[in-house]
């Protein structure tokens, strides 16, 4: 038994000792590698995005003696299915648009390029190189985030809700499910009050994004109004601002909104249609005096004259004048008719 083990040892050392110094002169680097940025990668919805992946130890890479397959498994339900597949002069995109630069390959770089990412695109991408005889992989996740789309207006007075007006602020289209809505009002002096605020939950979108709506109720103290929407996605907070005016009512120490654009365009219409008024009374006198006859000029200085002649004789010139006159205020009369 220990004549064989000896034998044995005797045999692979004569075997292995030949082989020795091919195996001191290969070092750690001279074996294919796979390197990514990280193991996470995050981009916004409808962007384009490059997986980056670059192989080590085999550049420049002879893509007639490699293979590279880029596979996803989405965390949903775990399932993985290639992306993208080039071997030789084989290239096959399994996602649309899928893409590796030939260009890169020479120097090594096998990322991957995926444009217009949709939220199906997220999960955890793995690149797998093969030259032969040598296999190298590694993985990374790529989250696909959606900003919200920001709106503050002013909701109308209905029934149903007694009369009171509310300001809504919306986010529309954001991904993933988690925001935060913060109201915060003031009043004219700038301090800091609370409010009536209702937030409903956050609706899923076909396209899988999500909807929001939060509402505060105006008050009678409160001036000012500002909706600040936070989300992963947005770099700052998005802040909306909306102030409101007040006046005294003329019935009483009751307060109520201005509004101004239509002060304006009242105070424009009653000035406009005083205007049209004057400028139709003018027209109609003026047409009322063409319509009549002229004043007879004529008749008034022969009576003038007669009451001149009669009055030389001393006789009934009074009588004349009299009548002169009656006829100059029936003339009048009928001239300002």
């Amino acid at each position: 038994m220990a004549v064989g083990e000896a034998a044995a040892s005797r045999w692979l050392q004569r075997f292995l000792w030949p082989l020795l110094p091919l195996w001191c002169c290969v070092s750690p680097a001279d074996f294919l590698k796979v390197e990514m940025e990280g193991k996470n990668q995050t981009v916004l919805l409808n962007d384009n995005v490059t997986i980056s992946c670059k192989v080590s130890g085999s550049t420049p890479l002879d893509i007639n003696k490699s293979g590279i397959i880029w596979y996803l498994k989405h965390q949903a339900n775990e399932t993985e299915h290639k992306v993208f597949v080039m071997y030789a002069d084989i290239q096959k995109a399994f996602r649309p648009g899928a893409s590796v630069s030939p260009a890169g390959l020479e120097k090594g770089d096998v990322s991957l390029h995926l444009p217009g990412v949709q939220l199906r695109d997220a999960g955890e991408y793995r690149c797998n190189v093969v030259v032969t005889p040598e296999e190298a992989q590694e993985t990374v996740f790529l989250k696909v985030l959606a900003s919200p789309e920001c709106t503050l207006f002013q909701e109308q007075a209905t029934v149903k809700n007694d009369g009171d007006k509310y300001i809504l602020c919306k986010a529309y289209g954001f991904y993933p499910e988690d925001i935060t809505i913060t109201w915060y009002t003031w009043t004219q002096k700038n301090q800091e009050i609370s409010a009536v605020i209702t937030t409903g939950p956050a609706i899923k979108k076909e396209d899988g994004t999500f909807n929001i709506t939060s509402r505060v109720r105006l008050e009678h103290n409160v001036t000012t109004y500002q909706c600040v929407i936070s989300h992963r996605s947005l770099p700052t907070s998005c802040r909306l601002n909306f102030t409101q005016f007040w006046r005294e009512s003329e019935m009483g120490n009751t307060w109520g909104p201005i509004e101004t654009s239509f002060v304006a365009i009242g105070c424009f219409g009653v000035v406009a249609a005083a205007i049209i008024r004057l400028i139709y009374c003018y027209k109609k006198r003026k047409l009322l005096l063409r319509s009549h006859d002229p004043v007879p000029q004529e008749e008034t200085k022969d009576l003038e004259l007669d009451a001149f002649m009669m009055s030389s004789d001393g006789g009934w010139s009074e009588a004349v004048l009299t009548q002169m006159d009656n006829k100059n205020h029936m003339l009048s009369q009928r001239t300002c008719k």
